[in-house]
């Protein structure tokens, strides 16, 4: 068979995520796996974040290699060059209303162009399940498979299936904000298939809110259900935490597939050899000198805090989470992005400095799962993001404790 000839008949996956940091980070192992399996992988990032990530990791970290490039569509956004995470809000409707168009030029583009290169036909699409407002048309328009990725729990999704009988049944929105303290949200709902004593509380927090056109409900609730137009849809989640979920699923949709944590079949599939090795999406640069830290600490004796790359504190949670880590008397390693209090930089306070001198370390970013995995990380404290979640349910040591922070609640569990 000739050069020309299998490079038609190779498959060609376009891989798009979100634009958050951690569903990037999720869709790049996908797309790691799916090279792993013979396929040729385009990469599409927006713009805006392709620039951080060259900013972060180097100007050459995005050249790709034969059989995996990258790609970049615009968001449609005001430009910037702000090293920070932009507004969810303003990203929400970008991905609503700005981004269809663009993505179906690349897909154009890149089936126009196999003639004169070794680019095959573009085969499939693998849409971050919150971004299918982007991919669905041109999977239409150019009569391609379009699979959805979910980079959130099975039992998320679920709940965001629920939004519209929710709101149809005069549960959502809230009356006032009474109602987040006067025991409503202890409501029960028992409809919702795979899921057993379930409570208001117990489902996504976007329902809790007062105002009908609240964006961050309707975005979600729209992004679940247009999953009906998925030819597959994969969860990053696996049988035996969510078993009951992924079979109602199943029941609902006639493709669904449970692969996951990426993190091991990367590192099982990925051989040490290969150019993708190197690749990785981290938009802040990561601080590598905290694991020689850690390897100055015994067993189990350090504390890892991460808020993820969205969550936003207060000055007063900054100082309130401080002072009562500083009590806690343990060592601690804090990541602390530069754009993690709101309106304001995040400066510790004077007396939480003193307190922990000798036995903290803090860092604008750092690579998790090298942390995670280290012997001398004994407690993790998180806002609850899925990667840090199963991260945190995989990492190597045994007994990890990890505390799961929201802004409504706390829960502790010991893994």
């Amino acid at each position: 068979m000739d050069t020309q000839s299998a490079t038609a008949q190779r498959s060609h996956a376009v891989c798009i995520p979100a634009p958050f940091q951690s569903h990037i980070g999720a869709m790049l192992k996908l797309a790691k796996l799916l090279y792993t399996k013979g396929f040729y992988v385009s990469f599409v990032n927006t713009e805006y974040n392709h620039r951080r990530l060259l900013k972060s990791r180097g100007s050459r970290a995005l050249n790709g290699f034969h059989g995996f490039q990258f790609l970049t569509i615009t968001d449609g956004l005001p430009p910037t060059d702000a090293d920070s995470s932009q507004d969810v809000m303003a990203l929400c409707n970008a991905i609503r209303k700005n981004m269809s168009a663009p993505f179906s030029d690349l897909i154009s583009n890149l089936n126009h162009n196999t003639s004169d290169s070794d680019v095959p036909l573009v085969t499939c699409i693998f849409s971050d399940g919150f971004i299918s407002f982007a991919t669905d048309e041109a999977a239409r328009e150019f009569g391609i498979p379009n699979i959805h990725l979910w980079t959130i729990p099975a039992c998320a999704f679920m709940g965001f299936k629920q939004y519209r009988t929710l709101r149809e049944k005069g549960l959502t929105p809230l009356k006032d904000t009474s109602y987040l303290t006067n025991g409503y949200l202890d409501t029960v709902v028992d409809w919702i298939p795979g899921m057993k004593n379930i409570k208001l509380w117990d489902l996504p927090t976007f329902l809790r809110s007062t105002d009908p056109d609240d964006i961050f409900f309707n975005f979600t609730m729209d992004a679940a259900e247009r999953a009906n137009t998925a030819s597959a849809m994969i969860f990053h989640t696996f049988d035996a935490i969510e078993s009951e979920l992924l079979n109602a699923l199943s029941s609902m949709f006639p493709r669904v597939y449970a692969i996951g944590p990426f993190s091991l079949l990367v590192n099982k599939l990925v051989k040490e050899e290969s150019p993708l090795k190197s690749i990785d999406c981290n938009m802040w640069r990561e601080d590598t000198e905290c694991l020689r830290w850690l390897d100055s600490k015994e067993p189990k004796s350090v504390l890892y805090i991460n808020f993820g790359s969205l969550a936003i504190l207060t000055r007063d949670e900054l100082v309130e989470f401080a002072m009562g880590l500083a009590n806690s008397k343990q060592s601690l390693l804090w990541i602390i992005r530069p754009d993690l209090v709101s309106g304001d930089s995040a400066v510790l306070p004077r007396e939480f400095i003193e307190e922990t001198e000798g036995r903290s370390m803090y860092a604008d970013w750092c690579p998790q799962e090298a942390v995670l995995n280290h012997l001398s990380i004994g407690g993790f404290l998180t806002h609850c993001g899925w990667n840090s979640i199963i991260e945190s349910v995989f990492r190597s040591p045994n007994d990890l404790l990890a505390i799961f922070w929201g802004p409504e609640d706390k829960l502790h569990l010991r893994l």
